[in-house]
């Protein structure tokens, strides 16, 4: 049976898009076929890492949520757009990043509902081992239902003091909706701090799991979200961190 995660933070700017692309891709270096659908339609951004541009984006999660195409119509398929052959397959439901298609959707909303049917057709219809949902940030009616069917949640959150509050929330919630398995990520940690003692914080103040603290790193920022990290890096100690993460996810 095909494993759904919702990878979520309170605020932006945690590194959202970047996490889910990397683990997204260490999955599928390990032969798992896996969906990634970028439900942040308000600011959709994951696309880029995967090397996917306007030009190329034929429907998008948008053209779905209006009726204009089924929902694996919708999917790319990415995998050769990355680094280096890998033995499973990443399909990429994106959202527009048209500003019209944008405006829209601020304006006039969309049926959150259709996305819960739109996440079973495409496991089904693509035979997906694994399915990421990059979330919006905050919470609202979408994210809520992602969150409520998820068989994981991955929590980002950064050690300021404006994540602390909204991520408390966001804990909360998911407990309330029942998510098997949830855990925190710190990430973009200042190299001068203790990991290992950041991490013990943040399992006192949350009482959750810490699946992983990441440090910032030059060499990520340098990227630039022109590719996917753990790929390009593969010795690198962040990416052995996602390594650890995925691997509580999968669990």
């Amino acid at each position: 049976m095909a494993r759904i995660i919702s990878i979520h933070s309170f605020r932006g700017g945690t590194g959202k898009s970047n996490t889910t692309a990397n683990i997204t891709a260490l999955l599928a270096s390990q032969g798992y076929r896996v969906g990634v659908i970028d439900t942040d339609i308000q600011s959709p951004g994951i696309h880029v890492l995967f090397g996917l541009d306007d030009a190329h984006i034929t429907r998008s999660l948008n053209d779905y949520l209006w009726g204009d195409c089924e929902i694996e119509d919708a999917a790319h398929d990415v995998t050769a757009s990355l680094e280096q052959p890998i033995s499973g397959k990443i399909f990429l439901i994106p959202s527009s990043i048209k500003a019209g298609e944008i405006a829209r959707v601020l304006r006039d909303g969309y049926d959150p509902g259709l996305l819960n049917d739109g996440f079973q057709r495409l496991i089904e219809t693509l035979d997906l081992d694994v399915l990421m949902i990059d979330t919006h940030p905050g919470l609202n009616e979408e994210t809520l239902l992602s969150i409520a069917i998820s068989d994981a949640l991955l929590i980002i959150l950064r050690p300021d003091q404006q994540d602390y509050q909204g991520t408390g929330v966001t804990v909360e919630v998911a407990r309330k909706l029942e998510v098997p398995r949830l855990l925190l990520m710190v990430n973009k940690v200042p190299q001068t701090y203790d990991l290992a003692e950041v991490g013990r914080r943040m399992e006192e103040i949350y009482e959750c799991p810490v699946a992983a603290v990441i440090p910032h790193s030059d060499e990520l920022m340098t990227l630039a979200s022109a590719g996917v990290f753990a790929l390009r890096y593969p010795d690198h100690p962040v990416t052995a961190a996602y390594r650890q993460v995925s691997a509580r996810l999968m669990g």
